[in-house]
């Protein structure tokens, strides 16, 4: 079988002085399959994220990072985990910093990570901005200049540029009108089968659930109550929290994406 990018096993998560938020939940995201973290507010969805991303250790159980446990003491490990797993965020107009250059904040990543020297950071930078619809010329602009889409695929330009295995997508169109959500969807698609990538997707939208990912896992007061393929999940759901889930979607696609 093939190992896992990501993963968590019976992981558990409590905020110091409160009550458990996750409770031992096991999740997988293994490269070609995108993943789908589904749930109201409050299920436990974006804390499970944050565990994933190396920002907070499970109080329980553990994250696994190519089969090996993450350990967040342990710099070089943390390194190959930001080459490998990038991010992008719900709202694109708080996620870039207002006062950079487009250029700069897309390089963000290729610096940090040392992965570019500056002759070659132009360049795929401006191949990153051409691959999420944007001209060469927005690099010398400033995220103000950008409507909320535009913005999103900026901040996906970002994640994408130093061409890692998993996204790790938070809510990543929740902000954003309609027709525009409809544009980001088919972006990341087209991302997906392009480049390879892997994309676990966090969202309480069924519907973009259905169009982009393989595999749902449906979270409930901090517990995975059902996970499985995503028409399966979707189409006839087992547990009485996913079937009301399911009910309150006015229609889903009927195909699984490919």
């Amino acid at each position: 079988m093939t190992t896992p990018i990501l993963a968590a096993r019976d992981a558990g998560f409590a905020y110091r002085g409160t009550a458990p938020v996750l409770h031992g939940v096991s999740v997988e995201i293994t490269a070609g399959r995108s993943v789908a973290l589904v749930g109201e507010s409050g299920a436990g969805k974006t804390t499970l994220l944050r565990l994933l991303l190396g920002l907070a250790r499970p109080t329980s159980g553990e994250i696994r990072f190519d089969g090996d446990p993450l350990r967040l003491g342990d710099r070089e490990q943390l390194r190959r985990l930001r080459r490998s797993v990038q991010c992008v965020f719900q709202d694109p107009y708080s996620s870039l910093d207002p006062r950079q250059q487009v250029g700069r904040i897309v390089a963000e990543p290729l610096r940090s990570l040392r992965l570019a020297t500056s002759a070659a950071e132009g360049p795929q930078v401006a191949a990153a901005l051409a691959a999420v619809g944007l001209p060469e010329d927005a690099a010398g602009r400033y995220p103000h200049e950008f409507s909320g889409g535009q913005r999103q695929r900026i901040a996906i330009a970002r994640a994408t540029v130093c061409r890692p295995r998993l996204l790790l997508a938070d809510e990543p169109v929740s902000a954003l009108d309609v027709t525009t959500r409809v544009r980001i969807i088919d972006l990341l698609t087209e991302l997906k089968e392009t480049m390879g990538l892997t994309i676990a997707m966090v969202s309480h939208d069924l519907s973009v659930v259905a169009a982009l990912c393989e595999h749902t896992a449906v979270l409930e007061h901090g517990q995975v109550v059902e996970q499985g393929d995503s028409p399966a999940v979707l189409g006839s759901p087992g547990h009485p929290y996913t079937r009301r889930l399911v009910a309150s979607v006015p229609r889903l696609p009927k195909r699984p994406p490919r």
